[in-house]
């Protein structure tokens, strides 16, 4: 594997938590949300949302601004798409690999 696993390791433990992974979904499909709405489409409690927010933010997958007393998030495509590109990756490897065992069973 390459070094890039090692810098992606963060985007993909984030997104290993079904709750963090629901709310980056949610994010791409509705676009910027508060944390109460976030809140209320996802079944955590607020301190919980804040907690896999703040999380999510530290691997890079989401960003905030403030709008009055609430916190809005966005979603930043780019860990993802990396975390795609790197997925693709080992796709593409183990794809090599099983056709070299194919080949090697059909000799």
């Amino acid at each position: 594997m390459t070094v890039r696993g090692a810098v992606d390791a963060p985007v993909f433990d984030a997104l290993g938590d079904p709750n963090r992974l629901r709310i980056i979904v949610r994010l791409c499909d509705t676009g910027p949300s508060s944390t109460t709405q976030l809140t209320q489409a996802i079944p955590v409690t607020r301190q919980a949302a804040s907690k896999h927010l703040l999380l999510l933010e530290s691997a890079g997958l989401v960003s905030s601004s403030r709008r009055g007393r609430e916190r809005v998030w966005t979603v930043q495509t780019e860990p993802l798409a990396r975390a795609s590109d790197y997925l693709a990756q080992l796709s593409r490897r183990w794809d090599v690999a099983v056709e070299r065992l194919r080949a090697f069973v059909e000799e």
